[in-house]
């Protein structure tokens, strides 16, 4: 995938890959096998008809290649950016698996047909049967929003979805940095969705100025589907986490993000731009924050994991753009104190050196103290990125809706059912903070649920 240089993309917020022209496309198609039993389809959670779409840019019929793509992936833009594809349906690639070298880059050309059919747009869309007289409110402006939107609106199911921010896409927009999802693209396949009649309401809390019971008694929605995402920050709970200088990762990224405070004073909000900055986590969230910092202008980042570099669990391919633009890992150290000077703000944080013992309940190997080894990293800005919890608001103002010990709302995995009548969930908000794929697949699943009581084909 052809890229910006490290040393010039570490000091801007344009897109880092560039993506596939004409011919690259073409020569990574040519390298699928096309195999009788495709298990890279089982491999992606909204189903695409991969084997047909790669079949179609191989023989160059890019629009009808992408309007495949779309039959089950109303986000093919977003996906094709921000999908984990190398543990998803290129893991099951044949390519991949028979150590027939790198899997053919499914992600790599979903992105570049959904690109191509953008840049060729015609204003077509796909033709929509006639409405059912049937609608559905959707709480959140995620992923998973979107995509059941997206499934819903294709069988003449109407459509709104109500949004708490002032831009609609949820995480894709406040949490994924600008160099890796542009704001542009989430826009545009919003834009989409709007051109097939979803109705959008932006600066509209649900559980604030309606709740879902709202929704359902007063506006006589037949249902709703809640993907208010995992908003609420989690912190360490260790000394100093409430110093001037230490942010959430999601507060940061909010700022930065969708409020443009790499801008200030252009734009009205501002951000702690650290000469020195250390970021908790390792993550994707945490590779956005520590590249973020780095491009407000930071001469230090160090990411500050309690595990090695082979544990870290954000994308391979986040990893490697961080360290080639110049992020520091400190690996086997746990923080055990942030330091402050006398005036509050932060100027250290104290670590505790690890090592690892026994494997965890996940399988990996449990991070474990080395007595008595501590030490010092000098900082001026922290940034917590351990995670997030569920939002706390939907839930906490919707009557016999069953919540687990986290918060999250408890929901079937398979049809987002949840406890209470007509309302499904899914994303985040139900299984914690995950991919913005599953999410989607979590969308698409609870509208084949509606559809099904819905009694539509």
């Amino acid at each position: 995938m052809p890229e910006q240089d490290p040393i010039q993309r570490a000091q801007n917020f344009y897109e880092v890959a560039l993506g596939y022209d004409n011919d690259l496309a073409l020569l990574e198609a040519s390298r699928c096998l096309h195999c009788k039993k495709p298990y890279c389809m089982k491999g992606c959670p909204v189903e695409v008809d991969i084997p047909d779409f790669v079949e179609m840019v191989k023989a160059g019929d890019f629009i009808s290649a992408a309007w495949k793509v779309k039959e089950k992936n109303s986000l093919p833009r977003i996906a094709g950016r921000v999908c984990p594809q190398e543990s998803q349906c290129e893991a099951t690639c044949v390519l991949n698996k028979k150590g027939k070298g790198e899997p053919c880059a499914i992600g790599r050309l979903e992105r570049f047909v959904a690109d191509y059919a953008a840049k060729h747009d015609t204003g077509e869309i796909p033709q929509l049967p006639k409405p059912t007289g049937l609608k559905v409110g959707v709480v959140g402006s995620g992923p998973a929003g979107l995509t059941l939107a997206g499934a819903l609106i294709k069988k003449g199911v109407a459509v709104t979805v109500f949004e708490a921010l002032h831009e609609l896409g949820g995480v894709l927009v406040y949490g994924i940095p600008e160099f890796r999802l542009p704001k542009a693209i989430v826009r545009s396949e919003v834009d989409e969705l709007r051109k097939m009649g979803v109705e959008f309401k932006t600066n509209w809390v649900v559980g604030r100025i309606e709740t879902v019971d709202d929704l359902l008694e007063k506006r006589k929605f037949d249902s709703v589907f809640i993907g208010t995402g995992a908003g609420a920050p989690l912190f360490l709970r260790i000394p100093g986490e409430n110093l001037n200088g230490v942010y959430s990762a999601n507060e940061f990224l909010t700022r930065s993000n969708l409020m443009k405070a790499y801008l200030f004073p252009e734009a009205d909000t501002p951000v702690a731009k650290g000469r020195r900055v250390c970021v908790f986590g390792g993550g994707n969230v945490a590779m956005d924050s520590a590249r973020t910092a780095l491009r407000l202008g930071a001469e230090e980042v160090s990411i500050v994991y309690r595990r090695t570099m082979d544990e870290l669990p954000a994308r391979a391919e986040e990893v490697h753009h961080a360290v080639e633009e110049g992020v520091k890992f400190r690996l086997l150290s746990s923080p055990l104190e942030i330091v402050g000077n006398e005036a509050g703000w932060a100027v250290g944080v104290n670590c505790q050196k690890m090592e690892l013992g026994e494997p965890d309940d996940s399988g990996r190997r449990r991070p474990v103290p080395v007595p008595g080894e501590t030490f010092h990293i000098e900082c001026d800005t922290v940034i917590v990125a351990i995670g997030n919890a569920a939002n706390p608001l939907v839930p906490s103002t919707t009557k016999q809706l069953d919540v687990n010990k986290w918060g999250n709302i408890v929901a079937d995995l398979e049809t987002g059912k949840t406890s209470k009548a007509r309302v499904w969930a899914g994303g985040d908000i139900v299984t914690g903070a995950a991919t913005v794929i599953l999410a989607m697949g979590a969308g698409r699943k609870a509208a084949l649920s509606m559809l099904k009581e819905f009694s539509i084909d």
